[in-house]
């Protein structure tokens, strides 16, 4: 697993009385090569129309970003495929592409291209960075305006945050709490009171709390969509996840070891597991009754563990809300809760699973859905990758 990770997450408010955002986000990561694009688009207007204009500019840039072709190149294709609207005479949809890649030097290398998106902050630790970027003239027929791509290259070491967000954070307040809008100015300064305040805030944090403070500012009536997405380079917290005891009986102790020497959070699923390490380490387990539901048993606690969960009920029910990409807040306080907590929280999550077999999930009056050990580490493995970019490994023992 790479020793640099890439954090990218959003928030987004629609605009009041809306159902549906005019501002489209896309993010994907391509496996072989590890390169992850980052696509923010704003439809004219809102609503739907807003909406299908959005989608459209924002996954033409995502499929042209991941072929070889040349990232401006790329950017005027769609700016010469989009129609310009003729009452206004601007553009249909604004977007921001970031594709970004790792050198050999441990630095996230990031092509940037804007097109009337409010300018991309970029931050080193708490300490705003500002760059010139490269201007190209776009020359198309019924345009009212000048159009100018902005080009960038960036370096970003571990520690560096870069924030990309639609204008309708940038003129959050005008007219009402800001007679000009929160504006760029206005942006940066508090995102670095936030970063300065907690050097360590998540891609997801800063998003949210970006986004929150300008629904604010708008005295919670959005006078248009309103998006921020983050990305935060830095070191990886990993997690491993252990599930069933192994094999043969004399590679227990190999097991605990496995767990006891792991740099980053710890999780035991499953109740063999558990009494194994408990047995080897001389550790009590206690069952945990403070986070209890019908649906799934409770956990336990046990020194140096993060969490002690019963197994295949507990992981069929994690692989499930992984898969429908429910937020943790919106569970009720169990063991899935704080199973799904930890994953979201982490970059890099290592299974170990033992090959034991247990005679009681070969049972047919077992539930279909809790299927068999291996299958539901797949399917939480195929929904960390895909739906929340999560770096995975596996290991049988």
């Amino acid at each position: 697993m790479n020793d640099v990770f890439i954090d990218v997450d959003y928030a987004q408010i629609y605009k009041h009385g809306q159902k549906i955002g005019g501002d489209v986000f896309l993010l994907s990561r391509q496996d072989a090569s590890g390169q992850i694009v980052c696509t923010l688009s704003d439809g004219l207007g809102s609503g739907v129309k807003a909406n299908v204009l959005a989608s459209l500019t924002a996954r033409m840039a995502h499929k042209l970003s991941f072929s070889p072709m040349d990232l401006t190149r790329s950017a005027k294709i769609i700016m010469n495929t989009l129609p310009v609207c003729k009452e206004r005479k601007i553009s249909y949809a604004t977007f921001t592409i970031a594709d970004l890649r790792r050198n050999n030097a441990g630095e996230v290398l990031v092509n940037l291209v804007e097109y009337d998106n409010p300018s991309a902050l970029m931050f080193q630790g708490g300490v705003p960075v500002r760059w010139e970027r490269e201007k190209i003239d776009l020359k198309r027929d019924g345009a009212f305006k000048r159009e100018v791509l902005g080009h960038s290259f960036l370096k970003l070491p571990i520690g560096s945050r870069l924030l990309i967000f639609s204008d309708g954070v940038t003129q959050a307040g005008m007219g009402k709490s800001l007679p000009l809008g929160w504006r760029l100015d206005g942006v940066r300064s508090f995102a670095q009171k936030l970063i300065e305040r907690n050097p360590d805030i998540s891609s997801h944090d800063l998003a949210r709390d970006v986004v929150a403070h300008a629904h604010t500012l708008d005295r919670l009536t959005a006078k248009d969509d309103i998006t921020c997405m983050v990305l935060y380079v830095r070191k990886p917290r990993r997690t491993l996840v252990v599930t069933g005891p192994p094999f043969k009986k004399e590679q227990d102790c190999v097991l605990v070891e496995k767990i006891r020497s792991f740099e980053g959070k710890r999780i035991v699923s499953g109740g063999t597991t558990a009494q194994i390490v408990s047995r080897i380490l001389n550790r009590p387990l206690k069952v945990d009754m403070s986070c209890w539901s019908p649906q799934v048993p409770p956990c336990s606690k046990m020194e140096g563990l993060d969490l002690v969960t019963e197994g295949m009920l507990t992981l069929s029910k994690v692989a499930t809300v992984l898969e429908q990409k429910r937020q943790a807040y919106t569970l009720p306080n169990d063991a899935v809760k704080k199973f799904i907590q930890v994953m979201q929280e982490s970059d890099q999550v290592h299974f170990i699973v033992g090959t034991k077999i247990n005679e009681a999930h070969q049972d047919p009056s077992i539930p279909v859905e809790i299927g068999i050990r291996r299958t539901l580490i797949c399917r939480l493995q195929r929904a960390l990758e895909d739906n929340y970019l999560k770096e995975t490994s596996l290991e049988y023992i």
